[in-house]
Parts: C-alpha cells; structure tokens; sequence
C-alpha cells in the first residue's frame, strides 16, 4: 500500500515540476522568438504600386434579418426614427451573424464549459 501512495506522490510532484518549468519557460520562449534578427531585405527592390481598395460594401442583409426588422418596425414603428430603424437594421444582421458563427462551432459531447457555475 505504501508502494501506491509513493507512486502517486512522485507523479503528482513530477507533475508540478512540470507546470512549474513551463510557468518558467513560456515567457523565456517568447522573449527569445521576440529577438530573432529580422529577414533580410533585398537590397534596391522598387516597392511594389499597391492599388487602392476599393471601399466594400457590407453584404446585402439576409432574408430573416429583413423579417426581424420588419417585425420591428410593424410593432415599435411608430416610435423608431428612421435613423433607428437603421441601427436596428445593422444590429440585426450583426447579431445572427454572431448567431452564425457560434452554431459553426462544433462541440463534442466531452466538451466542458470553460467556467464552473454554482448556485
């Protein structure tokens, strides 16, 4: 029995060396990886003509973002500006584009939260 506990306490402390060298070692790692020389340039390389973007427009709304706002606008017209009915627009598609990418992200069933919620 004393056999377990001694290999369960040389792991344990193995472990917290570990976690000790690389608490230690991160920052050494990035201040090292910071100090590497830049690549050299070439030497009288005429700087390429970049063209100027052409300003994007944002994506057209899609069809649910049009059915919320006009949702919106059936129900709390009459006290929306225009201007307001705009940034309820922009809000919109915002918001299921977030939407969007958080339903893109998959979770598998072993998938622990990254916070421990207690009552």
């Amino acid at each position: 029995m004393k056999r377990e506990e001694d290999r369960t306490d040389s792991s344990r402390r193995r472990f917290a060396k570990t976690v000790a060298a690389a608490l230690v070692a991160a920052p050494l790692a990035r201040a090292a990886s910071a100090q590497t020389p830049p690549a050299p340039k070439e030497a009288a390389a005429p700087p390429n003509p970049q063209p100027t973007p052409s300003p994007q427009q944002p994506p057209p709304p899609s069809p649910l973002a049009l059915a919320y706002t006009e949702v919106a606008r059936l129900r709390f017209g009459e006290k929306l500006s225009e201007e307001d009915m705009t940034r309820l627009r922009r809000d919109i598609v915002g918001n299921l584009r977030s939407a969007d990418a958080l339903r893109a992200v998959k979770l598998r069933n072993a998938d622990e939260p990254d916070f421990v919620f207690s009552a």
